[in-house]
């Protein structure tokens, strides 16, 4: 399955360096809340990807063991507790899949969304994720309250990282968080915009809509992505 390896390659070039970190992956070490547990302003220590700061959360599948090889947890920036205002954020979550779990058409593109939407079932005390899917922007607020009990990146990832292991067919996570202000989340966004085209042509390819690729208007994406042009032709 390399429908997303070449931006999961790019994304991992632009997440190595001296200022990443690991963080110990953990089972069970901080409780979570219903999907009704809000946290108003007043309440909040601090927003990340507030306003018009870059906020950017990205699910991107593999089979792959060179992308994740086994459950990882990373940190570029600083950590929670360390955090004193609103700041850009990005979560990167690279997937590896058991090989052939994932099925064709409808199936895929439909798999492949309800591994995205994991990120709203997922209810760390203290860390309330906010997505807007119409601008591509996943901010969360995190509580005085919780940071004051201890919650750390380490905490709610390893949370995360649980809540995507429940998906049948996933078989380890590796999972980043971006706090860095020097970070380039441009160059990130651009790769997130590739990864939602290519998930777009999966839908288009499944639903059978246009199959001439002359007069399709994702005929670049499926160019540039073997694995869609493998889909594609097999349809």
């Amino acid at each position: 399955m390399k429908l997303y390896d070449e931006v999961i390659k790019e994304c991992c070039q632009l997440l190595t360096g001296e200022k990443a970190k690991d963080l110990q992956v953990s089972e069970g070490i901080w409780p979570k809340v219903d999907d009704r547990s809000m946290i108003l302003r007043s309440d909040m220590a601090y927003e990340l990807g507030s306003g018009n700061l870059p906020a950017i959360g990205m699910t991107l599948i593999t089979d792959s063991e060179e992308y994740a090889g086994k459950n990882g947890l990373h940190l570029m920036g600083e950590d929670l507790p360390d955090i004193s205002a609103d700041r850009g954020f990005a979560r990167i979550a690279i997937l590896r899949m058991e090989p052939g779990i994932l099925k064709e058409g409808d199936a895929l593109y439909k798999a492949i969304r309800d591994l995205e939407y994991t990120r709203y079932h997922f209810y760390p005390e203290g860390f309330m994720m906010r997505v807007s899917a119409s601008k591509a922007k996943e901010t969360v607020r995190v509580s005085k309250e919780a940071l004051q009990k201890g919650l750390t990146f380490e905490k709610t990832g390893s949370q995360m990282i649980e809540a995507f292991l429940s998906h049948p067919g996933v078989k380890a996570v590796d999972l980043t968080y971006v706090t860095d202000s020097d970070f380039a989340f441009g160059k990130l966004q651009a790769l997130q915009k590739q990864a939602e085209a290519i998930t777009k042509a999966i839908d288009h390819i499944g639903n059978g809509a246009i199959m001439d690729c002359v007069a399709c208007n994702l005929q670049e994406v499926c160019n540039e992505v073997e694995g869609l042009r493998e889909l594609h032709f097999s349809h």
